[in-house]
């Protein structure tokens, strides 16, 4: 709501609440610098691109390991067949993979992050559709918060006004990430299974007699290595990554190039699309389930821009054109050749092909290059699951820095150990290559067709693309894709339900989880407490203030949560200083050190209340060590004599540091209101002794410590900080509020089975806040509120 010209009609409460808590337009004013793109040199461009092939294209290079096999799981009937299939296979790498994503998706990165969330920070910054609206314009003063402006009238304002307008239409969005999120987990469960145990399968060639079951057993192993040895982070052995590939890559380029000189260079033909014709004409529904083997020739693409963070897109489309792009051409073109000549070799192609005099050093180079392709997919997984933690949509799980110089590098134990089971599972339970290649290509095509959705949606209102533009790429990709995606879909019972299955659970949890959430916030901010009130008890806020200083966590960025109003009636004392933190995560990939505290003064100087608004990105992390408790006081202590030096420069008598009292923002705060969500509420009275809270404390000793409010108050020569000081000194008591969402006895089944089972559930095995900000235990004060939905 806009006060630009409606002060007047609104009364006197609302001026009230307004200058009293006003959200903190000048306090993030002052933080606003110009966001400015990196230039590299040519020299460190070829460095970058380097690199690059470790990181990004390790899932995507290996993919030559079991796409002619899948593509023919029954052999070849006819060698034009193979040239159809290669045929195939040039144009689907050049269209989705060089086209599409290297040179137009990887555009939409979100300040260098990709993946699905970052497309939807993206849209979260255009485009007023995050489910739970916790932001303000004072966040868009971040130097991160980079976004364009929309011209009224405009296709992408009518666009964005179409998806504002429902918020069916903002739940469907969610619901599409969501999608695209939970089958990317697939991919983290399948890209190692199905990576390991063709590389394995090389064991067999050099021993035709040897049992299925060692080749089993042997990936196992090094799947259980590959996710023990996680928690170590791949910053040790990164370095390692980059030449491996680079070998890899090298090697089955030239290999390709000895097969077509060596076998038959007539394959070369398939570079004309007629032969993609003849081979529907010739082969008829087999040849269209067969797309479901050709597709898995860019598996990994969605994997390439997932793994944008650490590099620039001129790098990856560098390493992309000059290396990866060239050698899966001739890789593929090689195996072709050499198939015209022993088509009965389709099962082992790419082994078979390998001539004898480097096939074990290949072996070992193909082991080592799935491992890093394994591994890739896995990192990726857990920057997934910590962006959807980040966004409310996933429990609250342990999340470990494995590396002090790249922030992206992290480890979740929980979700590996989930991984490596499932993958484990997986391996041994289907023992082939084909079932896990159609499970790998469902969970492959649905992330493509959720990245191609958002990106329409990026086209028209980031980069306002003209309508016939974003037309002409929708089509194209959709015609691929859903061709694709309607070949993968007869394989559904070959293997191809299992990432449905993965998704289902994971979107299950992942919706739940947010529902719970988005109420939880609902309900604070339905209940919150009008500013009238505060100030009505007085400096003493009606109750004992004893010394030291109380930080009341809250969901709200603005306005006192529900859960003081029954702290401050249910004990006889409250602390000298009150700070309410709100911890909120943004629709940016990080919020700079020096940005991310807001800090601002409640009420008059004698109540000594304030509010600290701390703002993470998706990317941020909670280090143990970050001294989250030490920054949020050095923020305050720099507001107070900030706030000091401008008061002795000014005469105006607004609580604002920068005494603007005519400021102009938005209304955030909401009187008390009555709505139909009925809530209970208890408090916790249960405080450890070292707490700086003492209910039992008498008015005589509260009187003889000198830190009554009222002493306070008459004191006005005492200087604040060194009252600040000394309360900080006296204790620091951490108050938060657990509110429990339970669903009402007249609520449909499923909602009471999600609400009072899984929602339940989750939240008892998740991480408290407590943890997370490592608290301790004897400074923790928990309030608790049951709430009906």
């Amino acid at each position: 709501m806009d006060m630009s010209d409606e002060d007047g009609s609104k009364g006197g409460m609302w001026a009230l609440e307004q200058k009293i808590d006003q959200p903190m337009d000048e306090e993030a004013g002052r933080l606003k610098n110009m966001y400015r793109e990196k230039t590299f040199s040519s020299i460190l461009l070829l460095r970058l691109a380097f690199q690059s092939l470790g990181v990004v294209y390790g899932d995507l290079g290996t993919s030559p390991l079991y796409v002619f096999y899948n593509t023919f799981p029954k052999g070849v009937d006819d060698t034009e067949d193979i040239v159809g299939a290669l045929s195939l296979i040039i144009y689907s790498l050049t269209l989705i993979p060089l086209i599409k994503y290297v040179f137009i998706v990887c555009r939409a990165n979100d300040n260098g992050q990709g993946g699905t969330f970052a497309l939807y920070s993206l849209l979260c910054r255009h485009a007023k559709v995050n489910t739970i609206p916790n932001q303000h314009r004072t966040d868009e003063e971040l130097t991160t918060y980079s976004r364009s402006i929309i011209r009224e009238r405009s296709f992408a304002a009518k666009t964005r006004k179409w998806l504002e307008g429902h918020a069916f239409k903002k739940n469907s969005l969610l619901l599409l990430v969501l999608v695209g999120t939970c089958m990317a987990v697939g991919d983290g469960i399948l890209t190692p299974a199905i990576s390991v145990l063709s590389a394995s399968g090389g064991i067999k060639i050099d021993h035709p007699k040897m049992s299925n079951d060692v080749v089993i057993v042997v990936a196992v192993i090094i799947l259980v290595g590959l996710f023990s040895l996680q928690h170590y982070g791949v910053d040790k052995v990164g370095w390692l990554f980059a030449p491996i590939v680079l070998l890899w890559f090298l090697l089955i380029g030239g290999i390709g190039i000895i097969n077509i000189c060596k076998h038959d260079r007539g394959v070369l033909r398939a570079f004309s699309p007629v032969y993609i014709f003849l081979y529907f004409k010739r082969r008829g529904k087999d040849g269209w389930t067969s797309l479901g083997g050709i597709m898995l020739s860019i598996t990994g693409t969605e994997a390439l821009f997932a793994d944008l963070a650490h590099f620039p897109v001129s790098a990856i489309q560098l390493a992309f054109t000059v290396i990866v792009f060239p050698c899966l051409l001739l890789a593929y073109s090689g195996q072709a050749a050499y198939l015209m000549k022993h088509k009965e070799h389709a099962h082992d192609a790419f082994y078979r092909s390998i001539p004898d005099g480097v096939y074990w050093p290949m072996f070992i180079i193909a082991t080592l290059a799935a491992i890093v392709a394994s591994q890739a997919t896995i990192s990726a997984t857990f920057s997934i699951i910590k962006q959807a933690n980040a966004l409310g949509c996933f429990p609250r799980v342990k999340v470990i820095h494995t590396s002090s110089k790249f922030l992206g590098q992290i480890y979740i134990p929980d979700i590996n150990w989930i991984l490596m089971v499932l993958c484990i599972i997986v391996t041994a339970a289907f023992k082939n290559q084909s079932q896990i290649g159609n499970a790998y290509g469902t969970a492959v095509v649905i992330v493509m067709l959720v990245t191609t959705f958002l990106m329409i949606l990026i086209m028209l209102l980031v980069w306002r693309c003209h309508w016939i533009l974003v037309l002409i790429f929708a089509a194209l990709s959709l015609v691929v894709e859903c061709t694709y995606f309607s070949a993968v879909l007869f394989k559904v019972d070959q293997g191809g339900w299992v990432p449905l299955v993965i998704a289902a659970v994971f979107l299950f949890i992942m919706y739940v989880w947010h529902y719970g959430t988005v109420k939880r916030y609902e309900f604070e901010m339905h209940s919150k407490i009008s500013m009238a009130w505060i100030l009505g008890l007085g400096p003493s806020l009606g109750l004992v203030r004893v010394p030291g200083i109380g930080l009341v966590y809250t969901e709200l960025a603005s306005g006192v949560p529900h859960i003081f109003s029954h702290f401050i009636t249910n004990l006889p004392a409250i602390h000298s200083v009150v700070v309410f933190v709100c911890v909120k995560y943004l629709p940016v990939y990080t919020v700079p050190e020096d940005e991310r505290f807001l800090v601002k003064r409640i009420g008059p100087k004698n109540f000594h209340m304030f509010r600290c608004v701390a703002r993470y990105g998706y990317k941020d992390l909670h280090k143990k060590d970050d001294g989250f408790e030490k920054k949020l006081f050095d923020n305050l202590f720099m507001f107070v004599r900030l706030e000091s030096m401008m008061e002795g420069g000014s005469d105006s008598d607004d609580y604002s540091v920068y005494g603007q009292q005519n400021s102009r923002s938005k209304d955030f705060l909401l009187p008390n209101s009555s709505n139909n969500n009925t809530f209970s509420s208890v408090v916790d009275l249960t405080v450890s002794s070292g707490d700086s809270i003492v209910p039992a404390r008498s008015p005589l000793q509260v009187i003889n410590s000198g830190m009554s409010s009222g002493q306070v108050s008459s004191h006005t020569e005492v200087d604040e900080m060194e009252f600040l000081t000394t309360c900080r000194d006296a204790g620091v008591v951490h108050i938060m509020g657990n509110t429990v969402v339970r669903a009402r006895r007249d609520s449909a089944f499923y909602k009471k089975i999600s609400i009072d089972y899984v929602y339940a559930f989750l939240r008892k095995i998740c991480r408290e806040n407590s943890v997370i900000f490592n608290v301790p235990h004897e400074s923790l004060l928990n309030v608790g509120q049951v709430f009906y939905v």
